[in-house]
């Protein structure tokens, strides 16, 4: 006499329905973990952001009036402990945020003047400055640029954020440079774009 195989039945059924449910939470969980990873990153993009900021604040500290011409520059003159890539951009690459080459009364370019300080002495703390037009132009741009002051750093990624920073919604618009006023943002200017 042959037993039936009911209960081998049964087992594919809580199998499949095993499979069906760890499915259907994997569905849920993957967004919910993407958007946490999002908003680390994000995180991050802020620190790194304000380390650059910070670094040009020491070297300005250490040199007045004149800027890094290159990040390495502030590794080199001990400003930051080390250069930290771009975390949304997927080559770490950062765009340069810099004082805006005008064209001089002859015709060939110069760069602008250091922003103008702004607001009062503080005893034991050095005056704030404002810089109301900036330049941004990629990393591999900047030996093409004659005299590059670097006041600090963008993203490169023009991704829409989850955050809202500084009123701005996408992360190559979220301006960490020396002198930002997020009451008073700059003008930006692109490197290589004639129409702005």
């Amino acid at each position: 006499m042959r037993m039936t195989s009911r209960p081998s039945g049964y087992v594919l059924i809580i199998l499949l329905f095993l499979i069906t449910s760890m499915a259907i939470g994997l569905m849920v969980a993957v967004p919910v973990w993407q958007t946490q990873i999002q908003r680390e990153k994000e995180e991050e993009l802020i620190f790194r952001g304000n380390q650059y900021v910070e670094a040009v604040r020491i070297y300005q500290l250490k040199k007045p009036g004149a800027f890094p011409r290159s990040l390495d520059e502030l590794v080199e003159e001990k400003c930051i402990r080390r250069l930290y890539e771009d975390p949304m951009s997927p080559d770490g690459a950062w765009k340069i945020i810099l004082l805006p080459v005008e064209p001089a009364p002859s015709g060939r370019p110069q760069t602008s003047r250091a922003p103008a300080r702004t607001g009062t002495p503080n005893p034991g703390r050095e005056r704030a400055f404002s810089a109301q037009v900036v330049l941004v132009a990629p990393q591999a741009a900047l030996s093409s640029i004659r005299n590059a002051q670097i006041l600090g750093v963008v993203s490169s990624s023009t991704q829409k954020s989850f955050r809202v920073y500084h009123s701005e919604e996408s992360y190559d618009r979220w301006l960490f440079f020396y002198g930002y006023d997020p009451e008073n943002p700059p003008e930006i200017r692109y490197h290589g774009d004639s129409s702005r």
